[in-house]
């Protein structure tokens, strides 16, 4: 109770309303509600949890109170706190309802009506039935398409929500690639991701595009060391080995006729000959490359991030002679066999490009001197990470999983059960119908539960590591109604969270403080200040956001009293 009560009573919204007069929007006459008497004993816990006394309170009589009127939260057992919360917010609703009567409405069936104006109705509709401060910080709206597989009839319906569930994959993998950037705007970097056990090349790809910052002119180029091979997006993650190496190129995002220049390398040390095993790759501008300074300058370009000064590319660089240059650049083919010399003062040789139609690389044969480590440390081609070992999954206890991640597979396109079929107005019969969400109208306040209890069987906890945005969880692309004129861009203000498993554990809760900005741990009657770093764990069980603004709303005074 304390968990889910500390990220409520430091909501801002709940927090101006409860603090003022808030009598008048009381109904008592509610048969749906608590007469008032939940909002009311809420109101006082709120008013002492804020009060200049900054000694713990203990909430027992609204505890009492709750226990009342929900028999599932009595005693001292341990609840759900998510549970508890989703009541709570349902019963003060219910109680700050500001509708004495409810009107009953039909909403229209769409008939190919604009979704806009769809969801308009049903929104008003709604809002003409519920009206409270509740309704006003907490609650959004998504769409919901059902499509009938026999008949394809399509049914869009506009339904509110209170909070979002959000499903944690379980049968997933973790894989580490290795990001090479085509323009040396940073330094190789490996990242580990998540990704389903069954997906494909392309979801591996979206995920390291969410890690490493992908911006949407940019893409990713998979490439395997094992096969040599490039990797389509179809190919099967399932047949990439844990001991084999993987490289992404970042690239920019160019049309489909657009082509490539791929460096393969060769090393001389000690008088033998040793190739790299993974080849550099960059774009080949529209106007192409007219002489060998060209190339050279693009390959200096990539390697920029490379130098074994540390130091950034410049022009400096550019201008070393060619007698100063640690490579030599030779025309080839994928088997990677010496042709012709590219002289940097001359313009390139005619068999550069490919003869061959459609196709979309051109080889260039690296030979670099046994100087090389003089310019450039490309020690980290000869210790590239596997795509999984055992002691980085342990290190990433499962992974951090994105919480876009869960928001896309609560969103995804999936059948409905067999005990959960639709009834189809066209065929007249009930149909295990496709359902596909998207948000269509974002609240003030999200709440974003991770549903970490399963029930196959018996209770299972997961303890899926979720990596969650603190200070920009941007949901503008999984809008579906992208005009309506808000920001839709949140930052993190409290956290519920639940340590151990079904049968037991113990709650906390971070919150932040608006006045000095600070986090604080509350865990029972102690009080703490506490990092953004302690905030994701495997742990965080309820998130709780608040939309972007200008300014922020003011709260009462600084003094910080727990909840026991």
């Amino acid at each position: 109770m304390n968990s889910a009560l500390q990220c409520l009573v430091h909501t801002p919204q709940l927090t101006t309303f409860f603090l003022q007069d808030y009598s008048k929007e009381i109904n008592r006459d509610n048969m749906m509600g608590t007469k008032g008497e939940l909002a009311v004993a809420f109101g006082e816990l709120l008013r002492k949890v804020w009060s200049p006394k900054s000694s713990p309170y203990s909430p027992r009589s609204f505890k009492m109170k709750l226990s009342r009127f929900a028999p599932q939260f009595s005693g001292f057992n341990q609840h759900d706190s998510q549970e508890l919360l989703a009541y709570l917010l349902d019963g003060l609703h219910e109680d700050l309802n500001r509708l004495k009567t409810k009107p009953y409405i039909e909403v229209k069936d769409e008939d190919g009506r604009p979704d806009e104006e769809v969801a308009d109705e049903y929104w008003e509709a709604h809002r003409a039935r519920n009206d409270s401060v509740i309704v006003d910080v907490f609650q959004g709206q998504y769409k919901s398409t059902l499509v009938c597989p026999v008949c394809s009839k399509v049914s869009v319906t506009f339904d509110p929500f209170m909070y979002l569930s959000l499903p944690l994959p379980t049968n997933t993998r973790t894989m580490t690639v290795t990001v090479i950037s085509s323009d040396g705007s940073s330094p190789p970097k490996a990242h580990a991701v998540v990704v389903p056990r069954q997906g494909k090349c392309r979801e591996l790809a979206k995920a390291v595009g969410n890690s490493c910052g992908l911006s949407t002119d940019e893409m990713l180029q998979l490439f395997q060391l094992k096969s040599q091979h490039l990797l389509e997006d179809t190919l099967g993650l399932s047949t990439i080995p844990d001991t084999d190496q993987l490289v992404a190129y970042r690239l920019p995002k160019l049309s489909e006729s657009a082509q490539f220049v791929a460096f393969i390398q060769e090393q001389l040390e000690d008088g033998r000959k040793d190739r790299f095993r993974v080849p550099f790759i960059i774009p080949i501008p529209p106007e192409g490359f007219r002489t060998g300074e060209d190339i050279k300058r693009a390959f200096e370009k990539l390697l920029s991030q490379m130098k074994t000064d540390s130091e950034m590319f410049d022009s400096d660089m550019l201008d070393r002679a060619s007698s100063d240059c640690p490579f030599s650049l030779w025309t080839t083919d994928e088997r990677a066999t010496k042709s012709h010399l590219i002289e940097f003062d001359k313009p390139i040789p005619s068999d550069l490009y490919p003869a061959r139609i459609n196709t979309k690389y051109t080889y260039v044969f690296v030979e670099w001197s046994d100087r090389v480590s003089e310019f450039y440390d490309l020690s980290f081609l000869d210790r590239l990470p596997d795509v999984c070992k055992a002691a980085t999954s342990k290190k990433l206890r499962q992974e951090a999983v994105s919480l876009y991640t869960c928001l896309e597979a609560f969103l995804k396109e999936e059948p409905l059960g067999p005990h959960d079929m639709w009834y189809c107005p066209r065929c007249k019969q009930r149909q295990q119908a496709s359902k596909k969400l998207d948000l269509w109208r974002l609240p003030e306040i999200l709440v974003v539960h991770l549903k970490r209890f399963s029930y196959v069987r018996y209770q299972n906890k997961l303890e899926t590591f979720v990596n969650f945005p603190i200070h920009d969880l941007d949901l503008t692309k999984y809008l579906a109604h992208r005009s309506v004129p808000q920001q839709h861009e949140y930052e993190l203000y409290a956290v519920s969270n639940h340590y151990g498993g079904t049968g037991g554990g113990h709650y906390t809760a971070f919150v932040n403080l608006d006045l000095d900005g600070q986090w604080y741990n509350f865990d029972d009657s102690h009080v703490t200040p506490a990092s953004e770093d302690h905030l994701k764990s495997p742990a965080a069980y309820v998130l709780f956001y608040r939309r972007k603004k200008n300014t922020d709303n003011a709260t009462s005074n600084g003094q910080l009293s727990p909840i026991l």
